[in-house]
C-alpha cells in the first residue's frame, strides 16, 4: 500500500509518519495490495486536540474514517478501529446478501471525483462530481457504509432512476428517487 501523509497546521515528523504507517499497515490484510491501493492520512492540529482523516482508495471502493481527539495518537488508533469496523461490517453485509462484489475483484468503482473549488459564496465549501453507475439498492448501501457516509447517490439498475440511499435517524435505510427518467 502506498502511503500519503499530509499535515495541516502541523509538521509531520518522522515519528508521526512512522506511527501512522505502522498502525495503517494493520489494514493491509483486508486488501489485495498492489500499486493502485493508496492510503491518504491527513493530520490536522487545532488549538485543543487534533483530527485524523484516513482514506483508503482501491479500484473497487473507497474507505474513510475521520476522528477528532485531544491526543493525536489516540485519534490515529480510533481511526484505524473505525476502518476495521467498516471492513467487518462490509464483510458481514456481503456474506449475508450474497452480493456479486468481492474485495479481490477489480471492478471499476472509481465513481467519485473530488473537486475543490474556491467560491465567493462561503456556504459551498466542497463540490463533487460523480458518475452514476447502475447498481442495486444493496450495492449502494454497501458502498455508503464502506465510505462511512449517511447517504449515497446511484443509478438504480432495476428502473434506471437516479436514486439516493440514506441512513434514517430512527434506524434503517431510506431511498429517494427522482421522478424524471434519464434520456
Amino acid at each position: 500500500m502506498k502511503y500519503q501523509i499530509i499535515g495541516k497546521n502541523i509538521e509531520v515528523t518522522d515519528a508521526i509518519k512512522a506511527v501512522l504507517e505502522e498502525k495503517l499497515s494493520r489494514m493491509d490484510k483486508y486488501f489485495v495490495i498492489d500499486d493502485s491501493v493508496l492510503c491518504r492520512a491527513v493530520v490536522r492540529a487545532y488549538k485543543v486536540g487534533a483530527k485524523v482523516e484516513v482514506t483508503i482508495f482501491t479500484k473497487q471502493m473507497d474507505f474513510r474514517a475521520e476522528v477528532r481527539d485531544n491526543d493525536l495518537y489516540a485519534a490515529v488508533d480510533f481511526a484505524i478501529d473505525k476502518l476495521e469496523g467498516q471492513m467487518r461490517k462490509l464483510k458481514t453485509r456481503m456474506d449475508r446478501s450474497k452480493a456479486a462484489m468481492g474485495l479481490g475483484r477489480s471492478v471499476v468503482f472509481e465513481n467519485l471525483e473530488e473537486q475543490l473549488e474556491e467560491e465567493e459564496d462561503e456556504e459551498v465549501v466542497r463540490t463533487k462530481s460523480i458518475y452514476l453507475e447502475p447498481m442495486t439498492l444493496d450495492e449502494a448501501i454497501t458502498r455508503m457504509e464502506a465510505l462511512g457516509h449517511t447517504f449515497f447517490m446511484y443509478l438504480d439498475s432495476e428502473d434506471d432512476q437516479v436514486s439516493v440511499a440514506y441512513k434514517r435517524l430512527e434506524g434503517g435505510y431510506g431511498v429517494i428517487q427522482a421522478e424524471n427518467k434519464l434520456k
